[in-house]
């Protein structure tokens, strides 16, 4: 069969790529897709497996800088124009120096502009201009301890915190638990709540609890998604979002490069 070049289809439109680096238990691919408009495509890879609990010895195994370079080496094949290491534990548990780490892994590696979500977070938050928060977290006390010990570190004040207690399937969480689970953080100090965990689904339950709150609730996979797609020149996409709602110093969701590097902007 000949096709007729005047009568076939234009495209395949022009793609930006995200690589994206998460943990090995990750299973809301399809949730951080929903934050990514039409013209950019995400590649995901994962840590290497191992049987632990979601504890702090879990995050510290998928924080391992050497498996985050192989992984950064495993994407280049597509050419991502950003990464994104897609673990909020994995990326606060080490700290600030930790968390930049993980960062100059990446871009050792290879990648031309790295975030991490832990690093997003920081960003998201100096981007609202919210200096105390209160933490919403599905983990275990001690690994909602080491995110206190993380913002605090980065100048955050943590004013109130809840946290579920869970150790595995936090992806199952349903919208009504995580909903009471963030009104019980919040205080009447806090500028912003702070939903931890990229494997907690968050996204059609943020616009309704700003709402409800009064104030902006950032969550892991939104804020990852929000500074990976900034540093490109794109605009995540998700509807009634404080963190995404244009602003002065917004950018376009048109196509266009980043003027600013990864070390720049990213390393905290």
């Amino acid at each position: 069969m000949t096709v007729n070049a005047s009568t076939a289809p234009t495209g395949p439109s022009a793609q930006t790529g995200l690589g994206v680096i998460v943990p090995y238990d990750m299973a809301l691919d399809r949730e951080m897709w929903r934050w990514a408009p039409d013209d950019v495509t995400l590649f995901f890879t994962r840590t290497p497996y191992s049987p632990l609990a979601v504890t702090v010895e879990m995050a510290e195994h998928v924080a391992d800088t050497e498996a985050v370079r192989a992984s950064t080496r495993d994407l280049m094949a597509v050419s991502p124009a950003v990464y994104a290491y897609g673990c909020t534990s994995g990326s606060f548990v080490r700290g600030v120096r930790g968390e930049r780490q993980l960062v100059a892994a990446m871009c050792d590696a290879g990648a031309p502009a790295a975030v991490t979500t832990s690093g997003a977070l920081l960003e998201s938050l100096k981007h609202l201009d919210a200096t105390r928060v209160a933490i919403a977290t599905p983990y275990d006390p001690d690994v909602t301890e080491r995110l206190r010990l993380f913002l605090h570190e980065a100048g955050v004040g943590v004013v109130g915190s809840s946290h579920l207690g869970l150790t595995a399937d936090i992806w199952k969480v349903p919208y009504t638990r995580t909903a009471e689970l963030v009104t019980r953080a919040d205080t009447a100090e806090a500028d912003a709540v702070v939903v931890s965990c990229t494997n907690l689904p968050t996204y059609d339950v943020i616009a309704s609890l700003e709402e409800q709150l009064g104030k902006p609730v950032v969550s892991a996979n939104q804020a990852t998604m929000w500074a990976a797609l900034r540093a490109v020149g794109r605009r995540a996409v998700g509807p009634g979002q404080r963190l995404l709602a244009p602003g002065p110093g917004s950018v376009s969701s048109a196509p266009g490069p980043s003027t600013t590097t990864s070390t720049e902007r990213y390393v905290h």
